[in-house]
C-alpha cells in the first residue's frame, strides 16, 4: 500500500486505560463522599473529552464540576499507568506501520499531557509524527480540527488519510473531515450508528492491511 496517514484514538484503541480511569473517577467521588461506581458504568462516558466523564460519573451528585475535574485529574495525571496496558500487537505494530512508510498519528479527547506521557512511558512516543489531545486544538472530536492539523503536519490529504478507532466519535470525525474511518472491535467503545469502512479484530490484524 501507498504510504498513508494513519490516525489512532489512544484509549480503546491503542491502550486498555479502564482501571486507571475508574480509579481517577472513584477517587473523585469519595472526595465529595459518593459511592464508588462499578467499572462498567464509568467505561459508558469514556471517550468525549474528561469534562463529560466527570459529568456523566457525578449525575445528580450536588458537587461543582469544574472543580470536580480539576480533583479528577490531579490523581489521574499521578497515576496514569498503575494498570493501563497496550493492547495485543501494538509496540511490534506501530514500528511495523513505521517502517514501511507510513505517517501515524493519535488523536484522542483525552487531555494532550497525559496521552504524551502514557506513550513515552510505553517508548512509543518517538514514532508518531503528532500525538493531539484534548486541549491542543480549539476543539475535540467529532470536530475536524485534529484530523486537519494531522493532515497539514504530515503533509498528507483527506485521500491519504485513516481514522482508527473504537468509538463513535473516531468514525463520526473521519465522516466529518472526509477521510477514511477503521474500526477496532476489541476496544470498549460504541458505534452508534455510524459504519466505518472497514473493521479489525485485533491490532494485528491492522497491520497485516497496511503492511
Amino acid at each position: 500500500m501507498k504510504p498513508q496517514l494513519i490516525i489512532f484514538d489512544l484509549d480503546g484503541t491503542l491502550i486498555d486505560s479502564r482501571k486507571d480511569l475508574a480509579a481517577g473517577i472513584n477517587h473523585m467521588r469519595v472526595h465529595y463522599e459518593l459511592e464508588p461506581l462499578p467499572l462498567e458504568t464509568i467505561v459508558r462516558y469514556i471517550g468525549n473529552g474528561v469534562r463529560r466523564l466527570v459529568e456523566g460519573c457525578l449525575q445528580g451528585a450536588d458537587v461543582d464540576v469544574d472543580e470536580a475535574v480539576e480533583v479528577n485529574k490531579a490523581y489521574y495525571y499521578a497515576n496514569l499507568t498503575d494498570h493501563t496496558t497496550l493492547y495485543d500487537g501494538v509496540v511490534e505494530g506501530v514500528r511495523r506501520l513505521a517502517d514501511a512508510g507510513h505517517r501515524i498519528a493519535v488523536l484522542t479527547n483525552k487531555p494532550g499531557d497525559p496521552s504524551r506521557e502514557i506513550l513515552r512511558h510505553f517508548g512509543l512516543a518517538e514514532c508518531f509524527t503528532v500525538i493531539i489531545g484534548g486541549g491542543d486544538t480549539a476543539r475535540l472530536k467529532p470536530e475536524p480540527d485534529g484530523i486537519v492539523h494531522c493532515m497539514e503536519l504530515a503533509g498528507m490529504d483527506a485521500t491519504q488519510t485513516w481514522m482508527v478507532g473504537d468509538h463513535y466519535t473516531d468514525l463520526a470525525v473521519a465522516e466529518n473531515a472526509g477521510v477514511r474511518s477503521a474500526y477496532v472491535t476489541y476496544g470498549f467503545g460504541e458505534e452508534r450508528g455510524y459504519k466505518p469502512n472497514v473493521y479489525f479484530a485485533s491490532f494485528p490484524e491492522l497491520v497485516g492491511y497496511f503492511v
